[in-house]
């Protein structure tokens, strides 16, 4: 890592009550060559909250990374604290929970990103990859499109729904449980099919995220217009987050 000038690169604020990880995350972050950060650990949202609020300059922060579950509080009442003088700043959750466990909760707060913490090196190279992700050219947050969240569903390797919340359901007139097991394309028409894999899918597998309007398909055979959100888990799932955003009628 070079250093300097303090205004230069990356600086991430990370939020963990555990102070042993926190150092470790301090560590491996700015140790990482190919990207120029420097890392402010603290433990806990309230100390977290006061560097914000009382920035110098020196704690102008890109980036914050913080755990989800904490004493008194958790990761999305965090970032609900953030967002009152932060809007834009980009927020990632590293945690222990389950990625499908928190998923819905995690996408509706507007979490720019979640990664499941691990054991090995690995799940740091991983993590600074996402920040770097997360923020734009001279550590500038480069916002993406804005998608509209009511639903969200979880699609795993074999491209079928692992989950779904009723929401999600609901949106493609079907209960939740005749969602669970279908292949994601029963749930567009065909030329939405071909769209999808042509130019949304390879931006997923690349390690982006795609957000944009595409047509589903309700279990009546009706289409519809969509507020599509579609990131990869750590897992090698898919999460996909939908919005209706054109009036119920028939085709």
């Amino acid at each position: 890592m070079t250093t300097g000038d303090p205004d230069s690169g990356l600086s991430i604020l990370h939020v963990d009550d555990d102070a042993a990880l926190g150092e470790l995350v301090k560590l491996y972050l700015e140790r990482e060559e190919s990207v120029d950060c420097r890392v402010t650990t603290v433990t806990s949202p309230e100390a977290a909250l006061e560097r914000l609020r009382d920035g110098d300059g020196d704690d102008d922060f890109d980036c914050i990374v913080s755990d989800y579950r904490m004493p008194g509080t958790n990761g999305i009442d965090f970032l609900g604290a953030v967002r009152e003088t932060h809007p834009e700043i980009p927020f990632l959750l590293f945690s222990g929970e389950e990625t499908g466990d928190v998923a819905a909760e995690v996408v509706r707060a507007g979490v720019t990103d979640y990664l499941r913490k691990g054991v090995g090196t690995d799940q740091y190279t991983l993590l600074i990859r996402r920040v770097e992700h997360a923020a734009g050219a001279d550590g500038r947050f480069a916002p993406e499109a804005e998608t509209a969240v009511d639903a969200v569903g979880i699609v795993g390797p074999d491209e079928r729904f692992d989950r779904v919340d009723p929401g999600y359901a609901d949106v493609y007139d079907y209960e939740p449980a005749e969602v669970t097991g279908k292949h994601w394309t029963e749930l567009h028409p065909e030329a939405e099919v071909e769209h999808i894999r042509t130019h949304v899918l390879p931006v997923v597998e690349e390690g982006g995220e795609w957000t944009g309007r595409s047509t589903g398909l309700r279990a009546d055979g009706s289409t519809f217009t969509e507020s599509k959100l579609v990131t990869a888990l750590d897992d090698g799932r898919l999460l996909i987050a939908v919005s209706e955003i054109s009036p119920r009628e028939s085709d």
